[in-house]
């Protein structure tokens, strides 16, 4: 293979890769210099001269004469001057002699050598090329078209032609992909492996529904209104605090537009994922109660450590504060940044919370019972809401009978 030959092939190639001409020539040089320095133990006294365009390529090894006898004749950057007479007759001693260096002299086998080297070398710095540029895009918004569904991960392709990987953990659960379909996702992390750059693309990072409403509501990239905190269940819930500048603008009305047509797209893309939009506040109270939304809260105690609040809820508030699975407290818990215990409230318990009479009759006599109810009284609480001369008045029942069922009604209420 001829110098000209190697150049252009390697251009080429290099061409191909989006590689720039200072990078291949470095990378083409320093090739060379590696064959040089294993032919002839150094290249400090080689120069290399190269055109990437043309295909030109010159090595010439420059060394100083010295006598035949010299202890110097063994030195790389020396010839002996029998050996620089063989150049030119009239060279003399203490002259320098500039000689080329043909690509050929180094033999077929180590120019194929270099050629994979070469290759080896762009394809090494395509990969770091490629780790670089999606190291410094972690978090941006991409789209990509779904090449191949594997069992545990999909692999896309950007624009470009490179491989990037959304592990099935990074994937909406409810997302059914086809292959040639475009998708958009989110950078989620950019790692090299073992020298190979392994880009991760997500779905299910808040970041993602973070930037989907970067893209639809034009006042938070205004910086009109900005989101605070996300959290999600992706495929399932999502809460996003949000707060505005601009006391003018309510946030929240902001985001969902006009009959929802500003989040309605953004649920789409998540498939169907409830989103809830909460104003930011930093009164630690009203944010657990808007977290804990469509629940109304009775009250709240947050610890001294600031690490738990305990919530005082109406007995019908409980189970919308919980949440199907669990999962309002749970995303709750993780937009206030505390740990939130439930409670009922026990006061509003009492009140609301009532026994039918007949289910006392193993510790009342049910004659007893039928008395009560004979004057319209059905319940516990609504025996428990008059006194006891009230009952021995209306009824045919005597004191001390009376005494005794508001003390077994008094009780099931403690």
């Amino acid at each position: 293979m001829h110098s000209g030959d190697l150049v252009a092939s390697f251009s080429e190639f290099a061409r191909e890769k989006n590689i720039d001409r200072p990078t291949m020539i470095a990378i083409l040089e320093d090739v060379l210099r590696t064959m040089i320095r294993k032919k002839y133990g150094d290249d400090h006294n080689f120069d290399i001269i190269l055109n990437a365009e043309s295909g030109d390529l010159e090595m010439w090894r420059t060394r100083e004469i010295v006598d035949d006898n010299s202890e110097d004749i063994w030195d790389t950057d020396k010839i002996p001057l029998s050996e620089a007479q063989k150049i030119e007759p009239d060279f003399e001693i203490g002259e320098e002699v500039a000689e080329e260096i043909k690509l050929e002299h180094f033999g077929r086998r180590v120019v194929q050598t270099a050629r994979q080297t070469l290759i080896q070398k762009i394809k090494d710095l395509e990969k770091e090329m490629l780790f670089n540029q999606y190291k410094d895009q972690v978090g941006e918004l991409i789209n990509v078209e779904v090449y191949q569904i594997l069992g545990r991960e999909i692999i896309c392709m950007d624009q470009d032609g490179n491989e990037l990987i959304m592990p099935k953990s990074e994937q909406i659960p409810k997302d059914r992909f086809r292959k040639g379909t475009s998708i958009r996702a989110v950078i989620h992390k950019a790692d090299l492996n073992n020298g190979n750059p392994r880009v991760i693309l997500s779905r299910t990072s808040p970041v993602f529904l973070e930037r989907l409403f970067e893209q639809e509501i034009p006042e938070i990239i205004d910086g009109i209104i900005s989101i605070k905190k996300i959290v999600r269940e992706p495929g399932d819930r999502a809460r996003v605090a949000v707060e505005s500048f601009d006391d003018r603008i309510d946030p929240v009305g902001a985001c969902v537009g006009m009959k929802g047509s500003r989040i309605h797209s953004i649920v789409r893309e998540l498939e169907n994922e409830n989103i809830d939009v909460i104003q930011w506040t930093d009164n630690q109270h009203l944010f657990i109660s808007r977290a804990l939304s469509p629940a109304k809260i009775s009250s709240i105690q947050i610890d001294d450590a600031g690490e738990r609040a305990s919530v005082f809820l109406k007995p019908d508030q409980v189970s919308l504060a919980i949440g199907r699975g669990g999962l309002n407290i749970k995303l709750a818990s993780k937009l206030v940044g505390l740990e939130l215990d439930v409670y009922r409230d026990v006061e509003q318990d009492f009140m609301e919370e009532d026994v039918d009479l007949m289910e006392f009759t193993d510790e009342i006599e049910e004659w007893i019972l039928l008395e009560l109810r004979k004057i319209g009284l059905d319940t516990a609480k609504s025996v428990l809401a008059h006194t006891k001369e009230e009952l021995t008045r209306r009824t045919e029942l005597e004191e001390e009978t009376v005494a005794d069922v508001l003390a077994i009604l008094t009780k099931e209420f403690e």
